[in-house]
């Protein structure tokens, strides 16, 4: 059926079924992302890759889907994924049987409940857990020695062969695989008895506004409905099938557990299924409950599955736990330092509660909680969108073939923010490198917490698209890595402070990896990079309990880190040697990105002790080893030098541009105060080139906001939307990885809105392209709300509501304006001709 002919179905139906507001929310939302053909089940129980026999006798498949293609290729590139910052999961959307994909944050191989044979979850297994540092700090006057004799190859190689670690990255490189990976809680299937060889209508959505999606279709005289959420306040997955004619849902629902696990099924009730297990690589245990509530009809446990027959509704209800809990000064001899929760009963606590309220009381809460977070900003671009009533993928193809489609842009945009949202709540881990959806036991790059950009990259709209809550999580897993990340400084860089590798996991993984190649493995200063979120947060929300009880004492940290680690040479100038430009490019006596992460961490940690009022001394030594930092320098291309020597190729096209930092996410470079650095950051973006991978895509967007050119911005929005994104919206590196979303949607409220140098700067890199609009509810620091509005390219107006009462400045263009503000109040600024001013 054409999309009018399935509107006017809809409509029909209207009249004689009392559609949900589920439904109705999916049906008239304005951010849709949805599709009009079934995915099939090709891609059931992928990590058995289509042969289960061969997984028999204890044969397992540990590393399946550790390669970068996905083995399920409608997951990554069909699904609709929907979460509530614990429980993941994406619904696929096939007829005959419904598919859901399901994963629980926590739930993880490794840590210290990891060892061989008899050692497993015993003392000695935890001690050879944290043994994942080399005591390599005694070898940095040798590395710093041969820099001064001008042999880098020597300096080098001593970095190579004792700055990383004997903990491999691979599940396949030692048995106990202590540093394991995020991995799959299994799957549903839902069997139905429809016949979808002659279905009509069909239609899978996902309302970015609501969080709810919906499969929908006719078959024979019925039309069928599905939709499914996870609700934050009531911790459940919620999925309910209901037609428009009685008796005729006839479901089996089964679940198939993560392959690496031993658990067992029972009753729960005639109602439900519990299953229990634990990991075999390391003795987590998780419990996943499921409740059927049925309108008509009978349900029964028969086993090991939910059997639902003539029902005129059914609702399952789910809900999932593992018995992992933080631990923020862990025992390096307890087996058992991260277990702390019964996940047996705390599933059955949430599954009681839930199962109390109908249907649309849990979509009520669900809703509530939700838009109170999503509905904050509102994005519209004034020009009319010819596609938006197709369907997703064939929008993303013609506007490929170049049709302009600003509605796709905008929900591109709010797109990011749902995934933050549903991926990122209090009470849990942050966003991993896919968010919270992964559908294998293994994955890209264990499907960690990359810490060379990507987990920054996550957060970077948290703040100013006026998601502030959805960053505890990330504040709580810096705080994880502390106390293991203090013994990381000491062994390899004889330091105080704390400092962490380029990956973590969820049990303080600090160390460096066991590969030999520094370009990627060495990052000293990425704890340092992390720590830059904890002062943004206290930028933006100007809460001083915040900043003295969670941040400045990771702050401080870092700051004590970074004077130690820096190399103070003989001529009084300190720079970082050993140091590298991450996964680019030699090892250095002192790249620019060290040099730039150091300079902002230093800086912030000044900023927080005058703040507070504490540590003057400390901050005193600090500014005193921040003034001696090597400066940037300008190379033979009127390039921002990479390295510490003009050895840039201008051909060199590398997804990585470590060294603009400073421009972005850093405040060190700006046109506006430092303006030949911001043009010799242009001359990089423009040897790099405008194609990547589509996380890199969406750092250079940011770049180029920052450097306030917004066609060139709109040219590198355009080319993530078009080579770098999937059907349903998820960033392709490829694989797929969420930081590319959510660096899209940082560059927009970049492009919009900045405010890191000291003003808020209003329009700083709009583009011709969106030459009318408005946006509502960004955030800028200092604690304000902004709204603006402009036609014609030009600003109109804006409303400045200010949150804590202080001093603003406002930029557009070459005006400004400053004026004292009340905690409370809205002011209007209006744009004239003649300048900024404010109105009533």
């Amino acid at each position: 059926m054409k999309n009018t002919d399935i509107m006017a179905f809809l409509k029909h139906l209207l009249s004689g079924i009392a559609f949900t507001a589920s439904a109705l929310l999916t049906l008239n939302a304005q951010n849709v992302v949805w599709f009009d053909q079934p995915t099939s089940l090709r891609g059931k129980s992928v990590w058995y890759g289509g042969h289960p026999e061969r997984y028999t006798g204890g044969n397992k498949p540990i590393n399946s889907g550790e390669g970068a293609a996905n083995g399920d290729p409608e997951w990554e590139r069909l699904s609709l994924p929907i979460g509530n910052g614990s429980i993941g999961a994406n619904v696929m959307g096939s007829v005959a049987t419904e598919r859901i994909t399901l994963n629980e944050k926590t739930l993880w191989r490794g840590g210290p409940g990891t060892g061989v044979g008899d050692k497993k979850g015993t003392p000695e297994g935890a001690a050879h857990y944290w043994d994942m540092n080399k005591q390599s700090a005694h070898l940095l006057p040798e590395i710093r020695q041969a820099f001064t004799e001008g042999n880098d190859e020597k300096a080098a190689q001593l970095t190579y062969l004792n700055f990383n670690s004997t903990v491999p990255y691979e599940s396949t490189g030692e048995p106990e695989f202590r540093f394991g990976s995020y991995t799959t809680l299994g799957e549903l299937l839902i069997e139905t008895d429809i016949d979808e060889g002659a279905i009509q209508a069909y239609r899978r959505a996902l309302s970015v506004d609501s969080a709810v999606a919906t499969v929908s279709f006719k078959s024979g005289d019925c039309f069928y409905e599905r939709h499914a959420f996870v609700s934050y306040p009531d911790s459940v997955m919620v999925v309910r099938f209901k037609g428009s004619i009685r008796h005729r849902q006839n479901l089996r629902l089964t679940y198939s557990p993560n392959p690496l696990s031993e658990g067992q099924f029972t009753p729960d009730d005639r109602d439900g299924l519990l299953y229990t297990a634990r990991l075999d690589n390391n003795g987590m245990q998780y419990a996943v409950r499921i409740k059927a509530v049925t309108r008509g009809g009978t349900v029964s446990y028969e086993d090991g599955a939910i059997v639902v027959k003539e029902a005129d509704e059914v609702m399952f209800l789910l809900t999932a736990d593992t018995d992992y809990q933080p631990n923020y000064d862990p025992d390096f001899d307890d087996p058992k330092a991260y277990v702390g929760t019964d996940p047996v009963k705390t599933t059955q606590a949430n599954l009681d509660a839930a199962s109390r309220r109908s249907y649309k009381s849990l979509l009520k809460r669900h809703y509530a909680d939700y838009a109170s977070l999503f509905g904050r900003v509102n994005f519209t671009i004034d020009k009319p969108s010819p596609n938006a009533t197709l369907p997703t993928g064939q929008r993303l193809q013609r506007y490929r073939k170049g049709e302009a489609d600003p509605a796709l842009e905008t929900l591109y945009f709010q797109f990011g923010r749902y995934l933050l949202i549903a991926s990122s709540r209090p009470g849990n881990l942050p966003a991993n490198l896919q968010g919270i959806w992964h559908n294998n036991v293994d994955g890209p790059w264990r499907v960690d917490y990359h810490n060379n950009i990507n987990l920054q990259m996550n957060y970077w709209p948290a703040l100013t698209t006026n998601l502030a809550e959805c960053t505890q999580p990330l504040s709580d897993f810096i705080r994880l890595l502390e106390k293991p990340g203090r013994a990381t400084a000491k062994a390899y860089w004889g330091a105080r402070g704390w400092a962490a590798g380029i990956s973590a996991n969820i049990f303080g993984f600090t160390a460096p990896l066991e590969g030999m190649d520094m370009s990627w493995n060495y990052n000293p200063m990425a704890a340092s990079w992390l720590a830059t979120h904890l002062w943004e947060y206290y930028d933006f929300t100007r809460d001083k309990d915040y900043l003295s009880q969670v941040a400045y004492p990771l702050i401080k940290g870092c700051a004590e880190f970074t004077t130690d680690f820096l190399w103070h040479r003989p001529d009084g100038s300190y720079t970082a040697a050993p140091s590298t430009s991450p996964e680019h490019g030699p090892i250095d006596q002192g790249t620019t990105f060290t040099h730039a992460v150091a300079r902002e961490i230093l800086g912030e940690a000044i900023a927080s002790a005058k703040v507070l009022g504490v540590d003057s001394i400390e901050a005193a030594g600090w500014q005193s080893v921040l003034d001696g930092i090597v400066p940037y320098k300008i190379g033979r291309y009127g390039q921002l030098l990479e390295w510490s020597r003009d050895i840039d190729d201008p051909n060199d096209d590398h997804r990585h541009v470590n060294h603009l930092f400073g421009l972005h996410p850093g405040t060190s470079i700006s046109p506006l105060t430092t303006p030949e650095l911001a043009e010799a950051s242009r001359v990089v973006l423009t040897h790099r080139g405008d194609g990547a991978t589509g996380w890199s895509m969406g750092w250079k967007l940011n770049q180029w906001a920052r450097l306030h050119d917004g066609n060139h911005s709109y040219l590198l929005y355009g080319n993530l939307l078009k080579n770098g994104t999937a059907d349903n919206l998820w960033d392709m590196h490829p694989p797929f990885q969420i930081d590319g979303n959510l660096g899209g949607t940082a560059g927009v409220a970049e492009m919009l809105m900045q405010s890191h140098a000291r003003v808020i700067d209003l329009l700083p890199a709009l583009p011709d392209a969106w030459s009318a609009g408005h946006i509502s509810g960004l955030r800028a620091r200092s604690g304000f709300e902004v709204s603006i509005f402009w036609q014609n390219g030009q600003l109109t107006e804006a409303h400045i509501h200010s949150l804590k009462g202080e001093t603003c400045t406002i930029r557009y263009g070459s005006h400004r304006i400053t004026f004292p503000t009340r905690s409370g109040k809205t002011y209007r600024i209006i744009a004239t001709a003649a300048g900024l001013a404010v109105g009533k």
